[in-house]
């Protein structure tokens, strides 16, 4: 069915429209159809990416199976047995096969290249504006992940540096650093990963905001339940949502241990001011170096959602339901891939929940 708007163009009807074709949003869409719903004709999937695997596909090629924290299982299939058993396989290789297979498999349909410009409120229904069509959905799931939007702090100075300025999103491979005096600015993971690989071929000096934390031991799942529940009062405070590491810390690998060993995990606190040749700390000691690397993570890229004026006076969303997936303001709404499930695994519970929530507050007839 179309529905006409605004007397110009027609948009596709549906009951849900699914943005962003990640872990989040597939598993939106596998429980959307597992609870009866069809793609393509009560619900339909966009996706700007142009093939299947989220920001997996962006990732640097040094990221492997063996190196990637851990790649969980879309519901309903294994990824070990779509991935083969080889852990040299690169990560923006492997999951995109993965992700593809699962799509194929449940006939999910997404549509794509398909980016989302805008969502806005049109009486009980909201319009989703994409370069691909016009849609009139009765909600949304909105799954696009932080990847279209890299965080650099804005320091004073930064535009005069004269060296090479790159974020995480941009790394390629360490050998491109040869030669060159690099600072690796961030604390989580990726930093710890980049810094390491970068540092056997160059030099390196490594910068945070706040100091590392270590975590000792396995991250059991009683740790991970208490990580995900400090994320989610936040967000159902409408606080913005921490990074991961602040709230669960760095493992200690062996890799790590053999960083440690090497002398590169000295850590040396943030700087106070960048210069055209470097860095300066508050103390008036300065650094040159001729590349910064900005390990400093993500935003949740919701920029398209702006016409719903879903965010408090904070710049976080208020989120409830019964894993904070669900906007307050506009119930109408589900993010999911967003604070407590940013990760994975949370993804997919969060995928589930929002499905079943999300088709409860429509009043939408299912099968389960």
């Amino acid at each position: 069915m179309a529905d006409q708007d605004q007397g110009a163009r027609m948009a596709l009807k549906l009951d849900i429209v699914v943005i962003g074709a990640g872990q989040a949003g597939l598993s939106s869409a596998y429980h959307l159809k597992q609870l009866g719903l069809e793609p393509g004709r009560d619900f339909l999937v966009l996706d700007r990416a142009p093939q299947p695997g989220g920001a997996w596909q962006y990732r640097w090629p040094s990221l492997t199976l063996s190196t990637v924290n851990r790649v969980h299982d879309l519901p309903g299939m294994s990824f070990a047995d779509n991935a083969g058993g080889d852990d040299t396989v690169k990560a923006s290789v492997a999951v995109p096969h993965y992700f593809a297979a699962y799509e194929e498999h449940y006939g999910l349909n997404v549509l794509r290249p398909a980016t989302v410009s805008v969502v806005c409120p049109r009486g009980e229904r909201l319009r989703v504006e994409s370069d691909r069509g016009l849609f009139s959905a009765r909600g949304i799931i909105n799954a696009t992940g932080t990847w279209e939007k890299p965080f650099i702090p804005d320091y004073p100075g930064r535009e005069n540096f004269g060296g090479k300025q790159v974020h995480t999103a941009d790394f390629h491979r360490a050998e491109d650093f040869a030669g060159q005096h690099v600072l690796v600015v961030g604390g989580g993971i990726s930093a710890i990963q980049l810094l390491d690989q970068i540092s056997m071929v160059t030099r390196t000096t490594w910068v945070t905001r706040t100091p590392p934390r270590f975590r000792e031991g396995p991250f059991d799942q009683e740790a991970g339940r208490a990580a995900v529940k400090l994320v989610e009062d936040r967000v159902r405070a409408g606080l913005p949502p921490n990074s991961v590491v602040s709230v669960t810390g760095l493992p200690m690998t062996r890799a790590i241990m053999a960083m440690k060993e090497r002398g590169v995990l000295e850590r040396q606190e943030m700087f106070a001011e960048i210069t055209p040749t470097g860095v300066r700390w508050a103390d008036g000691r300065e650094l040159d170096v001729d590349v910064i690397l900005w390990c400093t993570g993500f935003r949740s890229a919701l920029d398209h959602l702006a016409p719903l004026q879903l965010r408090e006076e904070s710049g976080g969303i208020t989120m409830t339901g019964r894993l904070a997936t669900q906007v307050a303001r506009d119930p109408r709404v589900h993010l999911v891939g967003y604070g407590p499930s940013a990760s994975t695994v949370g993804a997919n519970r969060a995928g589930g929940a929002a499905a079943r929530e999300l088709t409860a507050h429509l009043g939408i007839a299912t099968s389960r």
